[in-house]
């Protein structure tokens, strides 16, 4: 088996900063993308805050005993403490916050943890699946049946978040096991391009086959040519046979 990744962010065609933030572990073990909201500095630094304390606490327990969802809860409570100290240190990023998802491969399994809206995307046997629920206002009213899914993609709300990292009421982490085939491919990505490429789009362009770095470069240039009004990153992983 050979695990193949890459990653890109691009600021898009509208804002002049970009808010977003991506690492992948260079041995391949785990994955995190965020998206930083609160101005142009804020965004920037809670995006940054959350990839880095998120890594640094996952390299520091990796081989602990710690189940892997716990791990990951414990990593994403970490960043989101981190993001809180900070804003008490400078109270003009006070209104920051940041999404996050990582995906993490660890004792012989496969698991994901996320915070917000950014997604989680499992594409195989040529069916695109969304594998994280989006904690926004519009996601919430979707699940009660207030709203149906073609309004909640222009409902005026549809950015509203009712979960992010930087806030002291954080109550919903949510983290699950994924089921992954040999082939299979993850696509980890900021609302930059989910609200850009509609997921039949997602998928064709996961059809053509192309390298990860390819299908990568190809979904940040389609946002872009669709409106590229948000930076938009995206990671793409895939379990090959060797």
């Amino acid at each position: 088996m050979k695990r193949h990744f890459t990653g890109l962010t691009d600021p898009g065609l509208v804002r002049s900063a970009n808010q977003d933030s991506y690492y992948f572990d260079p041995e391949g073990r785990f994955f995190i993308v965020a998206d930083g909201m609160g101005g142009h500095a804020g965004g920037e630094q809670a995006s940054r805050i959350a990839a880095e304390t998120i890594r640094e606490y996952l390299e520091a327990n990796w081989k602990s005993s710690d189940k892997s969802d716990v791990l990951l809860k414990t990593a994403l409570k970490e960043a989101n403490q981190a993001i809180l100290i900070d804003q008490v240190e400078h109270p003009e990023r006070q209104d920051m916050g940041t999404t996050a998802v990582i995906v993490a491969f660890r004792q012989k399994q496969v698991w994901r943890g996320h915070v917000g809206d950014s997604r989680l995307y499992r594409f195989g046997e040529n069916t695109l699946e969304q594998l994280t629920e989006d904690q926004t206002w519009v996601g919430k009213a979707m699940k009660a049946g207030d709203i149906t899914a073609e309004q909640a993609k222009v409902h005026p709300w549809r950015h509203v978040l009712s979960q992010c990292l930087g806030r002291k009421d954080l109550y919903q982490i949510d983290v699950a096991e994924i089921d992954l085939q040999v082939g299979d491919r993850l696509l980890l990505c900021s609302d930059g391009l989910t609200e850009e490429v509609p997921d039949e789009q997602i998928k064709s362009i996961m059809t053509e086959g192309e390298t990860p770095e390819k299908t990568a470069a190809i979904l940040v240039e389609t946002a872009k040519e669709n409106g590229g009004s948000d930076n938009v990153t995206v990671v793409l992983v895939s379990e090959e046979v060797a």
